[in-house]
């Protein structure tokens, strides 16, 4: 049974259809990405499942449970984080602070409801104790421990994209939504980002999604990989097969 299972999604913006009866499943611990022009619909598969938009038409089921239209709070809850395509960060937040918020689901006495506990014994202190170390634990997988308690507005781009997915891991995710990971990243910054999404598949065992421009990392990371165009899927496969099919290379690529 596969992680994921969309099936037959349409919606449409006015009189656009962004997405034509699109169907996929994501099996667990795979890397899916999802290729495309501008405009193809990629974000808008995001959006779906994540709960952001209400599909006019088809499913999304998520471990066996149907989240179509759900709110964006029960995709969190079930297992479900994402980046965004333009950093979404608290910017005068530390690097702490920021990952914490993404201990949100997870905490009963509020993000700071620490500050206001009077020894270590309260039950607010213990929680607040334990969600430190887990976002501790993610500071030191993404080795951004220079920056623990920089305000975001300060650090570098690269760093900050750091930090968002940071924030996203600490949701303790099942399925992470990747929306462009390397987007404005120079050379260098974007082959640290892709040793962290095999890290996170490997060593986490999260399952990975993925919408990336970069044809060069969607070809080294990925299992497998969908093409869209103008909402229309043209091709699902193997990265190879999907990098030279003639659809793609005149959809995509821009050549015939």
């Amino acid at each position: 049974m596969p992680l994921l299972s969309v099936k037959d999604l349409w919606i449409s913006f006015g009189g656009l259809v962004a997405l034509h009866g699109v169907s996929f499943d994501v099996e667990e611990g795979r890397i899916f990405s999802i290729i495309g022009p501008n405009g193809a619909g990629k974000t808008t598969i995001f959006n779906c499942i994540s709960g952001i938009y209400r599909p006019g038409k088809g499913s999304v089921t998520f471990r066996d449970q149907n989240i179509t239209g759900q709110k964006a709070s029960r995709a969190a809850t079930l297992g479900i984080a994402r980046t965004f395509q333009n950093i979404e960060l608290f910017s005068h937040l530390s690097t702490m602070d920021n990952l914490l918020l993404g201990r949100h689901i997870h905490m009963k006495s509020g993000v700071f409801a620490g500050a206001l506990f009077f020894g270590k014994g309260f039950p607010a202190a213990k929680e607040e104790i334990a969600h430190r170390e887990r976002v501790e634990r993610i500071i030191e997988f993404l080795e951004i421990e220079a920056y623990r308690d920089t305000p975001v507005v300060a650090l570098p781009y690269g760093i900050r994209k750091l930090v968002e997915l940071g924030r996203a891991l600490a949701m303790e995710p099942k399925l992470l939504l990747l929306d462009e990971p390397t987007a404005g990243m120079n050379q260098e910054e974007k082959r640290d980002m892709m040793f962290w999404i095999r890290d996170i598949r490997d060593d986490l065992k999260i399952t990975i999604m993925m919408v990336e421009h970069d044809m060069n990392l969607v070809m080294d990371v990925s299992d497998e990989v969908m093409a869209l165009n103008f909402g229309v899927k043209l091709i699902q496969g193997k990265p190879e097969e999907v990098r030279t099919d003639p659809q793609v290379l005149e959809a995509y690529l821009g050549t015939d």
